[in-house]
């Protein structure tokens, strides 16, 4: 089916030289490592944030309501789907015990690989519309697998887990090349004892790519459930990677909180699913209906609204139900309880030792 798109030769050019302006920015802000504040990190974040939103009122002024809220909509499912993926950035990075003041040149290169394997996923997933009419079918069948996987995860209740050894990249790399036992700064090749090796650095980079190529097989189907418009796609896409960096590091204590977010993630990607369906349904047998991006736009707010706000909830309850039973326990060794000790005072026990004093 042929494409309907307000991408022209111009705002392509545009927009594409205006992403890889703002990239080049930012790796000549963090060509020098360092570790970012939160004051740094809200400044940041509030200009990514402002950016796509701006370019939402150039988008509706110039081509419509309808077009206006595809973007606009396109842009929550990504930066949704975005906040969820930083969850395994944080995972990565600690496993790695990457430095704080090369955390965000990893995250750095990570967006830059996105952006060109998003690019790539978009101009697949537009060749497939035009060629293949069972399209939509499969890009809905892939989010209902994807969001299947984040319920199971969600329901599990085990926190995620990464095992540097026996990733396969990490394997897969110590067979070809040797990898040094210390970081060396944002370099990614150094020479020791006279041969070339990895840094642990390249290799966090090497993972951040490959977990990247797993997250576009969700991210892009799931816009294109809102719109099939590439350009569309590639814009929403690229402000909601261009922002990770910094939202990163302003919400690295707060994501533990969002304990809610991958039900509600599911939710949504289980959603455009069946918008996806319909709609081919719909192209295919007269009479199946649509689900109206408007409407896409109104269950995506209140989904991600109800499930911040379960997740506050619950951390809290938790955060205070903590507090009694610590108070709890502090009453009764302070009343002398013939009880077992706490461990956390058996170990320093242990670790004072007989004599009264530290080692």
């Amino acid at each position: 089916m042929p494409l309907e798109t307000i991408g022209t030769p111009w705002l392509w050019t545009t927009t594409i030289a205006a992403v890889v302006a703002l990239l080049a920015l930012d790796f000549v802000l963090t060509r020098r490592p360092h570790e970012v504040s939160i004051r740094e990190a809200a400044l940041w974040s509030a200009f990514y944030i402002a950016l796509p939103l701006a370019f939402g009122v150039f988008i509706l002024t110039r081509y419509g309501t309808t077009t206006g809220v595809e973007y606009y909509t396109g842009y929550l499912v990504e930066k949704s789907l975005s906040v969820d993926n930083l969850f395994v950035f944080i995972l990565l990075l600690s496993s790695f015990a990457v430095p704080r003041e090369l955390q965000q040149r990893a995250l750095l290169f990570g967006i830059a690989g996105a952006l060109v394997l998003r690019g790539i996923f978009i101009a697949i997933g537009a060749a497939a519309i035009q060629q293949l009419s069972f399209a939509f079918l499969l890009f809905g069948l892939i989010l209902a697998v994807t969001g299947v996987q984040l319920l199971r995860e969600a329901l599990s209740g085990h926190e995620k887990e990464v095992d540097v050894d026996s990733m396969r990249t990490v394997r897969f790399l110590r067979r070809f090349a040797p990898i040094a036992g210390r970081y060396h700064g944002p370099a990614l090749v150094v020479r020791e004892n006279g041969a070339r090796m990895l840094t642990p650095f390249a290799v966090v980079i090497v993972v951040i790519f490959i977990t990247d190529v797993i997250f576009a097989i969700d991210s892009v189907p799931a816009v294109y459930g809102i719109t099939g418009d590439p350009y569309l796609v590639f814009a929403t896409n690229a402000f909601a990677l261009l922002g990770l960096r910094a939202l990163y590091f302003l919400l690295e204590g707060a994501l533990s909180r969002l304990v809610h977010l991958s039900f509600g993630l599911a939710f949504i990607l289980f959603f455009i699913g069946a918008k996806l369906v319909l709609h081919w349904a719909h192209d295919e047998f007269t009479g199946v209906p649509e689900i109206p991006t408007t409407w896409s736009l109104v269950v995506i707010v209140l989904t991600l609204a109800t499930v911040t706000v379960t997740s506050l909830v619950a951390t809290r309850t938790g955060s205070a139900r903590a507090g009694r039973a610590e108070s709890a326990d502090t009453r009764d060794v302070a009343a002398g309880d013939e009880g077992p000790a706490p461990a956390a005072v058996t170990d320093h026990a242990e670790r004072v030792g007989p004599g009264g004093r530290g080692d």
